[in-house]
């Protein structure tokens, strides 16, 4: 079977783990890995790896459009804003790892088929892969819940400069993802970058506020979205809740990353990267079907 060609902008620790899963998937392919910086590991990983690599960030696609058909964005949310009217210009499924809110916003586990017609995604943040398939599951139970908040906690070693330019927009835009996927009134998202060592897991804290939980019901409809979820991010797991005090219901979300690019404690990466893979896969398997069919 032919694989579909990807390019991935950003040459960063998401970009580079994005690489070596695209690696060995059975779908995809790396027809261009492209950031600006001639020095960095990941830049060094993919020649490695003997794949074709370019410091001229997108104009390396502008250039060779050939080169793919899918585009993993991995740079920051200011420079997604102007690669994705580039992207549009030349026709390419986009796929944006950063909190720009330029595309369609994309939880696999919720809403992927309507998300493979479009042709920008936003995968949010990592925090909002965590925690809105969660957060919904809840609300599935009781949407008379008021207020929810967010806290996802990542080690200081695992978040790269494109993460720290990007803390306002993870604040701002899992908010408004949590609110847009789930309809509660208000909601509240923090990041902390826990320098402990030796580094922490990736942690994720929901605190729901709501009278009288059915906690066996959503029991049953939190642990049947940790399973769905765990289909394509294998670290992904619950470690506490649902449990009810005081009006407030709390669970936690640990993510253990697969070690693909930094150590296992960095599962914010793999949480956003397993499920951009996901999805690219996805696309690829549609439009292939689509081809398949149109010769018949």
């Amino acid at each position: 079977m032919n694989k579909m060609k990807v390019g991935i902008i950003g040459t960063g620790n998401i970009g580079t783990d994005l690489l070596i899963k695209v690696s060995r998937s059975e779908y995809l392919e790396c027809g261009i890995f492209a950031g600006r910086n001639a020095d960095s590991e990941g830049i060094r990983r993919a020649r490695s790896l003997g794949v074709n690599t370019s410091t001229d960030s997108i104009r390396a696609i502008e250039e060779d459009p050939g080169c793919c058909e899918i585009v993993f964005d991995a740079t920051s949310a200011a420079v997604h804003r102007q690669n994705a009217v580039i992207l549009e210009k030349l026709g390419k499924f986009a796929i944006d790892l950063t909190p720009s809110k330029i595309g369609k916003m994309c939880v696999p586990a919720l809403n992927m088929a309507e998300c493979l017609d479009a042709d920008n995604i936003n995968l949010i943040t990592c925090g909002g892969q965590a925690a809105i398939p969660i957060i919904h599951a809840i609300m599935k139970v009781h949407p008379d819940m008021e207020y929810v908040e967010l806290v996802s906690s990542i080690s200081s070693k695992s978040a790269g400069p494109g993460t720290r330019l990007n803390i306002d927009e993870f604040t701002q835009t899992t908010r408004d993802a949590i609110e847009s996927f789930t309809g509660v009134r208000r909601a509240k998202a923090i990041i902390v970058l826990n320098p402990a060592e030796p580094p922490v897991l990736m942690h994720n804290t929901i605190y729901a506020k709501m009278d009288k939980p059915d906690l066996p019901r959503l029991r049953r409809e939190i642990s049947a979205m940790e399973k769905n979820i765990r289909k394509y991010v294998p670290g992904y797991r619950v470690t506490l809740g649902p449990v009810a005090e005081n009006g407030r219901v709390t669970t936690m979300v640990e993510v253990v990353g697969l070690g693909d690019y930094l150590p296992k404690y960095s599962g914010n990466l793999d949480i956003i990267t397993c499920a951009a893979v996901n999805m690219a896969e996805a696309y690829a398997g549609k439009k292939r079907a689509n081809r398949i069919g149109g010769k018949l």
